[in-house]
């Protein structure tokens, strides 16, 4: 029998001085704190003597940014997977995570008639479709090591609320998923058995962006 572990890490924060729900948007990297949690991640994996042997991560540059430590630390080369991006949000490009009063206004109506889809953008579904069969690769191709996968924080949540037979719609402000947290999957052969969550960079959080959309 196999033992995978696959680790979900959501990436740190992201230099965002505007409180833009960046969403997709190209070009946000990460924060100075950002990139501490990014080596403390990489810190925490490699103090726990894990057995990394593959790291890939969302295309999006704070993604790639995360990943970076974590790979130089195990020594293997970092991969891209876009199946591991940031949900579709029609929200993109505003503000209306740091002021969601905005939402008021009819222009924003028509986005609003299923919340529990979310009619806003990219499905909960389609997201936990995605996440789950990036996961089920990682398994089969690296079967019997742990693999980190970083991602964003409401992809990550929809796996981890599929992989516990939890449905999907929820409260945002019920996630947990802090910025780089890792939610680590763990599975005998093809069966999940385990679902651990840790927050290597608990102690970075105080004052950390609280923007969504990442």
């Amino acid at each position: 029998m196999a033992t995978t572990t696959v680790h979900l890490l959501r990436h740190g924060e992201v230099h965002n001085p505007d409180g833009v729900l960046y969403g997709r948007i190209p070009g946000y990297r990460l924060s100075e704190r950002g990139q501490r949690m990014a080596h403390r991640v990489a810190e925490h994996l490699s103090d726990r003597g894990r057995d990394v042997v593959a790291v890939v991560a969302s295309p999006l540059q704070r993604a790639q940014e995360t990943a970076a430590p974590v790979a130089a630390t195990f020594d293997v080369e970092l991969a891209t997977d876009d199946r591991l991006i940031e949900a579709g949000n029609s929200f993109e490009g505003s503000t209306i995570g740091k002021r969601p009063g905005q939402l008021v206004h009819p222009r924003y109506w028509k986005l609003l008639w299923n919340p529990l889809r979310p009619s806003w953008g990219e499905s909960y579904v389609d997201q936990a479709t995605r996440m789950r069969a990036a996961v089920d690769d990682a398994r089969r191709t690296f079967a019997g090591h742990e693999v980190v996968l970083v991602s964003h924080q409401l992809p990550v949540w929809m796996a981890r609320l599929s992989f516990e037979g939890r449905r999907l719609a929820h409260d945002p402000r019920r996630r947990e998923c802090a910025l780089a947290s890792l939610t680590s999957v763990t599975f005998d052969d093809d069966r999940f058995v385990a679902l651990h969550y840790t927050e290597p960079a608990g102690d970075l959080l105080a004052g950390a962006d609280p923007v969504p959309g990442a």
